[in-house]
């Protein structure tokens, strides 16, 4: 039953975040093809994507808040709870989102209830990411947490390949019909996903981890207040080790569209069509990333994944200069198979280095956080640099590399903390042995 359970809680965690994901790309791939003419029209195609890929960070803004305040619920009243809240929150916010009228519309107000609806959005995934990785990992047998873990990892592409799908079908219409309502369908199909997605998280028993915690009574009843006092420096390092698996996925599947559509004349379909294909190797490729970190050290993989990423956009942005659909495909692929292999790792990983009683609002305020500083504002900043030494690739890599360096940062701060808090432990055992006897 216990194993049954585990797969159970594997599934329901990749589902959910598929949906909760699904509907986050959805608005980023929008951001960067149409939000801008839609709600910010006064505005030439540069200010107008700056805009809309503000509008992007502000979900961003709201997810360090969510984290904090889904964190503290989490801890004190358990993950289920926090994961249906937050699927319902997030089906109804890009649902409302496709609804709202264009600028030309209601002026003012448009861009407006975009930025309202866009906040909501951010408190949902906030809330979701922490609890759908400790549902996978809590209920997961002792040696397999991490693989198991990813599996609520994987639904970052898996919904973004069904956004992807999605786009890729309505942007076969003619310029005037996308412009005036097929870009919203994809949103309005989120309502839909919610349904499905309340129904399969709801079969799913609590987290056996926290339901021992709670008949133990062993909660807290300021989680939040007890992991800023004892495990300052695990939410700095363990935030940091997964900036590039956040900010990456902004810079290669929202930035570069805009990339290669506005600065090297592609058309949106080959630049839809790429990404499509890039999207399938990562999430096929994601899955055995968390087996090989479980073989060969979970610290070791990451700290040789995060050296990588620090590498491969330059070979990536030589391939996507090319402006062949083939070598744009690969060079896109080689840089989101790096990132996604550290991505799928680091939910366990992070998950491992916080007690039961403060875990929820441990991982969810240190990768809420560095999201919002590094992922929300990624589109922005690449888009600023490419506006301002146009046709020079190089800043933009520099960029990437910037970010991987700090997930090696973060790795390496980790595994400094865990190898000191072994020691202590260790030398507290004979004084707990001699005082006994």
């Amino acid at each position: 039953m216990k194993k049954d359970q585990s797969k159970r809680a594997a599934a329901a965690a990749f589902m959910g975040t598929t949906i909760e994901f699904y509907d986050f790309y959805v608005y980023a791939t929008a951001a960067a093809l149409i939000l801008g003419t839609v709600f910010f029209p006064k505005t030439d195609p540069v200010t107008g994507t700056l805009a809309s890929f503000a509008t992007l960070a502000v979900g961003f803004v709201a997810r360090p808040l969510a984290g904090v305040v889904f964190g503290h619920l989490g801890d004190r009243l358990g993950r289920k709870k926090m994961l249906l809240f937050t699927m319902v929150l997030m089906g109804m916010a890009t649902t409302c989102i496709g609804l709202i009228p264009s600028y030309e519309s209601i002026g003012i107000w448009a861009p407006i209830l975009l930025i309202f609806f866009r906040f909501l959005q951010g408190i949902s995934v906030g809330g979701e990411w922490g609890g759908a990785v400790l549902m996978a990992s809590e209920h997961a047998p002792q040696a397999r947490k991490n693989f198991f873990a990813s599996f609520a990892q994987l639904g970052s592409p898996a919904g973004l390949i069904l956004c992807l799908l999605v786009f890729r079908a309505v942007s076969t219409l003619d310029e005037q019909a996308f412009a005036s309502w097929g870009w919203r369908v994809p949103f309005l199909l989120s309502f839909l996903l919610m349904a499905v997605g309340f129904v399969i998280r709801f079969g799913i028993e609590e987290s056996p981890e926290f339901t021992q915690a709670k008949q133990q009574e062993t909660t807290l009843q300021h989680p939040v207040k007890e992991l800023l006092k004892n495990y300052r420096g695990h939410l700095i390092f363990a935030g940091l080790t997964i900036t590039i698996g956040t900010a990456g996925f902004f810079f290669t599947n929202t930035f570069m569209i805009t990339y290669v559509t506005q600065y090297l004349g592609m058309s949106k379909q080959t630049i839809l069509d790429a990404l499509f294909l890039v999207t399938i190797f990562q999430f096929l490729t994601m899955p055995i990333a968390a087996w090989c970190a479980d073989k060969v050290g979970v610290q070791r993989f990451l700290i040789v994944v995060a050296s990588l990423c620090i590498i491969v956009p330059y070979p990536m942005f030589m391939l996507v200069e090319t402006k062949n659909i083939i070598f744009i495909t690969l060079g896109i692929t080689l840089a989101v198979v790096t990132l996604s292999a550290l991505y799928a790792v680091a939910a366990g990983f992070m998950a491992n280095i916080f007690p039961t009683q403060v875990r929820y609002s441990g991982i969810s305020i240190s990768y809420q956080f560095i999201a919002a500083l590094t992922a929300g504002t990624t589109p922005f900043i690449g888009t600023l640099l490419a506006s301002h030494y146009t046709g020079q690739w190089w800043p933009l890599a520099l960029l990437f590399s910037f970010l991987s360096f700090l997930s090696l940062v973060g790795v390496l701060g980790v595994k400094a903390l865990m190898t000191k808090q072994e020691k202590k432990i260790s030398s507290i055992q004979p004084m707990v042995a001699e005082e006994s006897v």
